[in-house]
């Protein structure tokens, strides 16, 4: 039977007290609506309604063509939210999803045993719920005496007995996609909210003797809604530890799993090591048997199998096989390094190419340069590549070498097999094998260091004097 889905969007999030809207904020990386669309999509829905309000630009710019959308442009409750799916979604046959976007943790596994409940029981819908020892503040899921769902009554509404169940609504669920549509047509905002309640539609097909449904979930943690920071704050914590022990049960060691952040997005390869300290996110994508940290921020990047990288910033870079970088290295946008590199300490690498076996060992900067196999770049070299209007490209050849404290002002070409001595200024291309000297001739004043210091010794004293 075709699976459909709405993800409930359209809320301000008042008490997150930010200029985001609530859906948007991230949980390792990824903006709650899209940690929900994904588990979505994996449990097979055809079509992913999202119902927008408050910021629907926002929300429509980020997940871009991954859902169809309805505006909500009063918020007058859930049930008023899912009935502007009608539009789309009334004339279709199957079971429906609604979820909110702001329940980040809701695993896919999770829905497809929800789905699975609902077509083994024939129900008209299915609760997803969960028990909680302290559930004020949630609506109560009241079962009859047969096991299944009679009703669900809001916080507000709860008589004393009703308010004692400790199992909650989670705020998802599976309905018959035209039973739910026929129920929300009676739905009626008579309540302390004066909103109309999605949670009614349970009691109207309860009332048409139609079989409702409730799958608890086995991880109370995932029935967090995230409506404050704090809640933010706890859902990241959960799905921090559950990225992390994903990637440990796939052959990755993380030495110190609580002081390890790894985003949503980012892959990682069998026996690669993580040390404390590390951060990975984005769509950072690690190969195998690579060494990462300790305190290393990575972003964006691919590091290829054997890698290292040691306390060091990297953002949308690349690593070569067996390449080393760091420590105190920083490789930006650009940055495309090949096998057996070597970056070193203090080492800024921009819009640059280093080809296989190179080194930049210690204390420079290559930008907006093109560098060729198994060059040696010594301490202190810069590619001059800015006039302050144009930036200009740097090459330099294989097995060139180019010594410490080598201004190459760009544009500029070293040439296969060059030598530029240290401490030169290089404004003219170097031919291949060619030796380049760009510095002034040394002169020695014989004894003019003692004059210096007997000046200022005099000045010192008549200082005092006076």
């Amino acid at each position: 039977m075709k699976r459909l889905a709405i993800v409930l969007a359209a809320g301000q999030g008042k008490r997150m007290k930010s200029k985001l809207y609530k859906v948007l904020h991230p949980v390792c990386g990824k903006p709650m609506v899209g940690h929900v669309l994904n588990a979505v999509q994996e449990v097979g829905c055809e079509r992913s309604i999202v119902v927008v309000g408050h910021g629907a630009e926002a929300v429509k710019s980020y997940l871009g063509s991954s859902a169809e959308y309805v505006l909500q442009e009063q918020q007058l409750g859930t049930g008023h939210a899912v009935k502007q799916a009608g539009s789309l979604l009334a004339g279709e046959e199957g079971v429906t999803l609604v979820i909110c976007g702001d329940t980040p943790l809701v695993t896919a596994e999770t829905l497809e045993a929800l789905f699975d409940l609902h077509h083994r029981k024939g129900a008209a819908a299915t609760v997803l719920t969960a028990k909680m020892e302290q559930p004020y503040g949630y609506g109560r899921v009241i079962r009859g005496a047969n096991g299944t769902v009679e009703r669900i009554v809001e916080q507000k509404d709860c008589s004393p007995e009703e308010a004692a169940v400790q199992e909650i609504n989670t705020g998802t669920y599976c309905f018959d996609n035209a039973k739910l549509f026929a129920a929300l047509e009676k739905v009626t905002n008579n309540n302390a909210q004066q909103e109309y309640y999605l949670t009614d539609v349970i009691g109207i097909l309860v009332q048409a003797n139609e079989v409702v449904e409730g799958y608890a979930v086995t991880d109370v943690r995932e029935s967090i809604g995230v409506n404050d920071r704090v809640a933010l704050a706890e859902a990241e914590a959960v799905m921090r530890e559950r990225i992390v022990r994903g990637h440990m049960l796939n052959g990755v060691t993380v030495i110190d799993p609580a002081s390890t952040y790894i985003g949503a997005d980012v892959t990682i390869g069998a026996d690669t090591v993580v040390y404390p300290g590390t951060v990975l996110s984005g769509k950072t994508v690690i190969g195998e048997d690579c060494v990462i940290g300790p305190a290393a921020e990575i972003e964006d990047s691919v590091i290829q199998d054997g890698a290292k990288v040691k306390q060091s910033v990297l953002s949308r870079a690349e690593v070569g096989r067996e390449t080393t970088v760091g420590p105190f290295a920083y490789l930006r946008p650009g940055a495309k390094l090949g096998a057996h590199v070597k970056v070193g300490d203090f080492v800024e690498i921009k819009n640059a190419t280093l080809d296989d076996g190179s080194k930049v060992s210690h204390l420079s900067y290559i930008g907006d340069a093109k560098v060729g196999k198994n060059v040696n770049i010594g301490c202190g070299a810069i590619t001059v590549n800015y006039d302050g209007y144009n930036k200009s490209i740097t090459e330099i050849e294989d097995d060139a070498f180019v010594g410490s404290n080598v201004n190459l002002i760009a544009p500029v070409k070293v040439g296969k097999g060059a030598y530029v001595v240290a401490g030169s200024t290089i404004t003219h291309s170097v031919p291949e094998n060619d030796l380049a000297i760009a510095r002034p001739r040394q002169e020695n004043k014989t004894g003019y260091a003692e004059k210096i210091r007997a000046r200022a010794k005099a000045k010192k004293q008549r200082q005092q004097e006076s």
